[in-house]
């Protein structure tokens, strides 16, 4: 009777052990724990983000004043307006249904051209992980790098993919929390939230 007591102690014993070493369990959605990666050097088939023009961010609804460098290039600073009407979309590696979604985000930004511009936020991730992802998904739209994801955080998100409309003024007409699942739909969100035909 004493040997199964002792092997139930350490049995328990063993299971908060490992407990205390795995520390608060996260799920899928909130991402993987944050990877501090420096953004410049890597080579990338991402495009550089577009500069934006001086104008700040018009009043009313807008992103958080957050300002990012950008994997290809340049910076993403969202106190600025962004020049353009333009699709914001916050993804990861980690995220299985950005997966999906981002190519069809490539296919919409193919297809607008100058009209519409298409703008990615690596949140939560690692700027290798999400650059060997974005290849793998045929991504070359500009995306800016949130590794601690800070705007995730400002927007109370903890799940992705999260996508943004703004006018060209920097004012948020729209958001989509969860995947868009077609270039149709998005031509008809933008179409909606942001007055431009594809």
């Amino acid at each position: 009777m004493t040997r199964p007591l002792v092997s139930l102690a350490a049995g328990l014993a063993a299971v908060l052990v490992l407990a205390g070493c795995a520390g608060e369990p996260r799920s899928n959605s909130d991402g993987p724990a944050p990877v501090e990666d420096d953004v410049l050097g890597v080579d990338t088939g991402l495009a550089p983000c577009p500069e934006q023009p001086e104008a700040t961010t018009a009043g009313g609804g807008s992103l958080p004043a957050l300002a990012f460098d950008c994997v290809g290039g340049g910076s993403l600073d969202l106190a600025k307006a962004p020049g353009a009407p333009t699709v914001l979309n916050l993804w990861g590696s980690w995220c299985t249904p950005c997966r999906d979604e981002l190519p069809v985000l490539q296919q919409f930004a193919d297809l607008a051209g100058d009209r519409v511009r298409v703008l990615g936020v690596i949140s939560r991730d690692g700027v290798r992980q999400a650059d060997s992802f974005a290849a793998d998904a045929g991504v070359t739209f500009p995306s800016a790098f949130d590794g601690e994801g800070a705007l995730m955080a400002e927007l109370g998100l903890n799940a992705l993919p999260y996508t943004a409309f703004l006018a060209a003024d920097g004012r948020l007409v729209h958001s989509e929390l969860g995947p868009v699942d077609s270039a149709d739909e998005l031509r008809g969100l933008v179409a909606q939230h942001l007055g431009v035909q594809l």
